[in-house]
């Protein structure tokens, strides 16, 4: 290198002392470099554990808690990718957050952060042992004024602790690894074509199982330049309903999260649910199950963690959107009339409640705003956001479609409903048939194009962040 050996000269050092130096400098320049062209990553987490007599949520009856087998919480994944692109990612242990709440949200950060609707996924594992939010499933509940009011009062802070929780994380944007990989686990049973009072007896005889289940377990990692892992998301499609008790607790996933972080200390553990709106963990009802499909789930993770991870590189796309989905009918005032004496509680509620409105002078939409997100994480990971109960057909269609790397996330943004897919609506039966009631919409169906109308929308999403 004879032009370092004549400025080393000039500069009066010696040969071996300027090379040193000089390889300082170049290694300084170089993480600098490496720095400003890699992933940021920020973390903050928040608990969600009532301290009031809020109900839990699900199940269609008063479920006041009695106590805890764990504390529950909200989780923030903030990413920024070289050039300022900034997503943020909630999981939470909720079983469904409204609409009415997750705007608000949206609004405030928005107005605070400056992050647009886009860049902002909102998701909840639908965990049955976790507290009502806002107006979700309204109808569901033999609720009162006085509990009404408190499941408002705890909507109203569990806002301003996402809020703060987001801004948290953002302020929390350090340098960070992402890596992604795949674990696999059994549990979830398609509850559609598997009777559940059969379940154990099929098991014990080891005969197989029937209907389309998703039981890969997608995992990401966040690792800072120390080489500490700081987290790991993962995801698993099945319903959250081990347990139908009065404790709080976060059921499966849960139980999954606690034993990741005790077996990485300082790692923040979070859970999406993919598609599990037509899938159960069977047999269940009891806390040992709940426990063992937690670990379960654990083991999953870990193995996965123990494979060669894909390094997922620097770089990031946002696109939403929501597309209207149409009702098969909106139901009539004789429609609603005819309900109110109904030998079903909820439908009864709901008529009620709907022909109040009518009274009042509202009409009935035709169609609901159904959210839709797509993230392009680098060139390996794509994240698919849906909104409320999506059933396990489409994340096997659109990973299928889409190929290696494909998150398709359920549960984001909005509890709005069973999503069926068009087979799961040819073939009727709970999560496709005549159920919206359940959730309050003006209608008892979806219209058959559901799955068509989700699917051109996620395509198109798709190409705007390729």
């Amino acid at each position: 290198m004879p032009g370092l050996t004549l400025l080393s000269r000039t500069l009066h050092l010696p040969r071996r002392s300027f090379l040193f130096a000089f390889s300082v400098l170049f290694l300084l320049s170089t993480t600098s470099l490496t720095a400003a062209e890699q992933w940021h990553a920020g973390l903050a987490k928040a608990k969600i554990t009532p301290e009031t007599d809020v109900w839990l949520a699900g199940y269609g009856s008063k479920r006041a808690p009695d106590g805890k087998l764990h504390d529950i919480w909200m989780k923030a994944l903030a990413l920024e990718a070289p050039g300022g692109e900034r997503a943020v990612l909630i999981t939470s242990d909720f079983q469904g957050v409204p609409k009415s709440m997750s705007d608000r949200v949206f609004k405030k950060i928005k107005t605070k952060f400056d992050l647009e609707r886009r860049q902002i996924m909102f998701t909840f594992s639908h965990n049955h042992c976790g507290p009502r939010l806002g107006d979700d499933l309204y109808d569901y509940y033999p609720t009162t004024p006085e509990q009404d009011k408190t499941v408002a009062e705890y909507t109203d802070r569990m806002v301003e602790k996402t809020v703060a929780m987001i801004g948290e994380a953002l302020d929390n944007l350090a340098p960070a690894t992402l890596k992604q990989g795949n674990g696999h686990t059994t549990f979830a049973v398609n509850r559609r074509n598997n009777r559940e009072a059969d379940i154990p007896n099929l098991l014990k005889a080891g005969k197989a199982l029937v209907g389309p289940v998703d039981h890969d377990v997608p995992i990401l990692t966040v690792t800072r330049p120390d080489g500490q892992l700081a987290a790991v998301l993962f995801g698993y499609a099945c319903h959250p309903t081990t347990l139908s008790f009065t404790k709080i607790c976060g059921d499966y996933p849960g139980f999954a999260q606690l034993e990741i972080e005790k077996n990485h200390p300082g790692t923040l553990a979070m859970f999406v649910n993919t598609c599990g709106g037509d899938q159960n963990p069977l047999p269940r009802r009891k806390v040992e199950l709940c426990e063992k499909y937690g670990h379960m789930l654990a083991v999953a993770v870990e193995e996965a963690l123990k494979q060669p991870l894909q390094n997922v590189s620097p770089g990031l796309k946002t696109a939403f959107t929501y597309v209207d989905l149409p009702y098969l009918k909106v139901v009539t005032r004789a429609d609603l009339e005819a309900d109110t004496k109904s030998g079903s509680a909820i439908k009864q509620r709901w008529a009620k409640r709907l022909l109040k409105k009518l009274d009042q002078g509202e009409t009935f939409p035709s169609a609901y705003p159904y959210p839709i997100h797509a993230w392009r994480l680098g060139k390996e990971t794509l994240m698919i956001g849906m909104g409320a109960e999506t059933v396990v057909d489409y994340s096997l269609r659109f990973k299928r479609e889409f190929g290696p790397g494909t998150w398709v996330c359920g549960y984001a943004d909005d509890m709005i409903s069973y999503i069926p897919s068009k087979r799961v609506w040819l073939e009727g039966g709970y999560e496709g048939g005549s159920n919206l009631y359940e959730y309050g919409r003006p209608a008892y169906r979806w219209s058959e194009q559901t799955e068509d109308l989700i699917s051109e929308t996620v395509n198109k999403l798709v190409k705007q962040v390729e």
